[in-house]
């Protein structure tokens, strides 16, 4: 059984105290002496016109207007609305005729018994507006919050391939030298895979898982290259990233893109820092130097990962991030300043 919205549930209650308060009005501000008159109007006959009032309100706002307002019928909705209004008139003057003589008498009298059936359709139309409004409002959220999805989607599918082309690429160096380090290079490998295809799969995840994923690729790549490539890494403890969540597979494209251009200079180093300073602002840099002419051998794809991340960067932090590139003198320096929100 479908669930009612909590917000329906209010917005019948709020629509039954107004009711409430308008046909018992004559109630709580007359008395009896006075048949709980409200001006010239009996408090009966001011709750039985609230009544119709409903009628008019109701009737309009969910069931002519949604119906024949269109393009097709909009003629027939003009016809209805004023069929509904004589019909109210009619019937407030009979209700008069046969219960409330007196007030036939009182010719004054007949604009406030008269014309609220035209205020409350005027109300009841801008009611309806106002509910379409919303509606839209809610149905465009709705349709760029889709978009949004299958863009992430996308861009989480295209990142996955484009990361194990990279590592298998590294494990293929290492098969080819026969190194020892192969087995222990494709136990890390699957732990890195099992975090792609079950902690990565849904909105965010913990930064601490994130920020451990990062250290086991950064290990990975520690096996493949030894002492050829010295890494600084420096990365707070677990303790220190509690209760920060992030969009996953994030940081690792920068740090990917740094192993692939940053190894195939004389004595590279990559620099690699982050930090969550006050306010859970996250800081993010990777450093490293390369070589322009080996660069323009490197395949294709190889941008792929950047252009990504500041694809997601864009759609689900936007104006909450900073990312600062500084490409000079072979010198690649990415500073990321990221809002957890």
């Amino acid at each position: 059984m479908k669930a009612f919205p909590t917000s329906a549930y209010i917005n019948v209650i709020l629509h039954a105290l107004i009711w409430g308060m308008l046909l018992f009005l004559p109630y709580a501000v007359s008395s009896a002496e006075s048949n709980y008159s409200i001006g010239p109007i009996p408090g009966p006959f001011f709750t039985i016109a609230g009544v119709i009032h409903m009628a008019i309100f109701y009737g309009n706002a969910f069931y002519l207007y949604p119906r024949l307002m269109n393009r097709r019928y909009w003629w027939l909705y003009i016809i209805a609305v004023l069929l509904m209004l004589i019909v109210s008139f009619q019937l407030k003057y009979r209700i008069m005729a046969w219960w409330f003589p007196e007030l036939l008498k009182n010719t004054a009298a007949y604009r406030f018994v008269f014309a609220p059936s035209v205020a409350v359709f005027i109300i009841s139309l801008v009611y309806r507006k106002i509910l379409d409004r919303i509606y839209e409002e809610k149905k465009q959220k709705e349709k760029e919050a889709a978009q949004l999805a299958t863009e992430l989607k996308f861009l989480r599918s295209q990142i996955s391939p484009h990361f194990l082309f990279n590592v298998l690429t590294n494990l293929v160096s290492l098969a080819r030298k026969k190194s020892d380090r192969l087995e222990t290079s494709l136990i890390m490998l699957s732990e890195l895979m099992r975090y792609m295809l079950y902690d990565a799969g849904g909105t965010k995840v913990a930064l601490s898982k994130e920020v451990d994923y990062l250290n086991s690729y950064i290990a990975l790549q520690q096996l493949r290259f030894g002492s050829d490539v010295t890494i600084e890494c420096d990365t707070p403890p677990a303790a220190a990233l509690e209760g920060y969540m992030i969009e996953p597979m994030l940081l690792i494209p920068f740090v990917e893109n740094a192993f692939k251009h940053g190894t195939g200079v004389l004595d590279p180093v990559i620099h690699i820092r982050l930090s969550v300073v006050r306010e859970d602002v996250l800081t993010f840099e990777v450093e490293n130097q390369y070589d322009p002419v080996q660069d323009i051998s490197k395949d294709e794809s190889s941008g792929i990962g950047l252009v990504n991340v500041k694809s997601r960067l864009e759609l689900l932090y936007r104006d909450h991030y900073h990312l600062t590139v500084n490409d000079d003198h072979n010198r690649f320096h990415i500073h990321l300043t990221l809002k957890l929100i």
